[in-house]
C-alpha cells in the first residue's frame, strides 16, 4: 500500500518536471535570427550545412544536460521544502540556452550559451511580506 503511494507521488514529481521543461524551452527555441544576405550562395549553403551538423550532436547533449537539469532541479525543489528559488537555481541554468546552432553562431555573430541566463526581471531579489 505504502508502495503505490510513492509510485504516484513520484509519477506527480515527473509529470510536473516534464511540464516545467516544456514551458522553459519554448523562449530557446524562439529566439529570432538575422536575415541571412548569403543564402543561395554557396558559401551560404555550406554554413546552413555546417550548423546542421554542428546542431546534431550539440542538441543530443543539450537536450540530456537539460533533462537531468529538469530531474534534479525537481528532486531539489522536494527535498528543499518545496523551494522555487532552489529548483530556479537549477533549472534556468541547464534548460535555457541555445539549442540550435545557427551560420551566426558559427560567424561569431550571435554567442553560444550552453548554460542559460536568467531574465532581468527574474534575477532582482524577491523581498519576503513581513508578517
Amino acid at each position: 500500500m505504502k508502495q503505490q503511494g510513492l509510485s504516484h507521488r513520484l509519477q506527480t514529481v515527473a509529470f510536473i518536471v516534464v511540464l516545467t521543461f516544456c514551458s522553459m524551452v519554448a523562449p530557446a527555441w524562439s529566439q529570432p535570427t538575422k536575415p541571412d544576405t548569403e543564402q543561395g550562395t554557396p558559401g551560404g549553403v555550406g554554413m546552413q550545412l555546417a550548423a546542421l551538423g554542428a546542431t546534431i550532436p550539440y542538441f543530443v547533449g543539450k537536450g540530456a544536460f537539460a533533462i537531468g537539469g529538469g530531474i534534479v532541479g525537481g528532486l531539489a525543489y522536494v527535498f528543499s521544502g518545496f523551494s522555487e528559488q532552489t529548483a530556479k537555481s537549477i533549472w534556468i541554468p541547464s534548460m535555457y540556452g541555445t539549442y540550435v546552432i545557427t551560420p551566426e553562431h558559427l560567424t561569431g555573430d550571435r554567442p553560444v550559451r550552453f548554460l542559460g541566463v536568467a531574465a532581468e526581471s527574474e534575477g532582482a531579489p524577491v523581498s519576503s511580506p513581513t508578517p
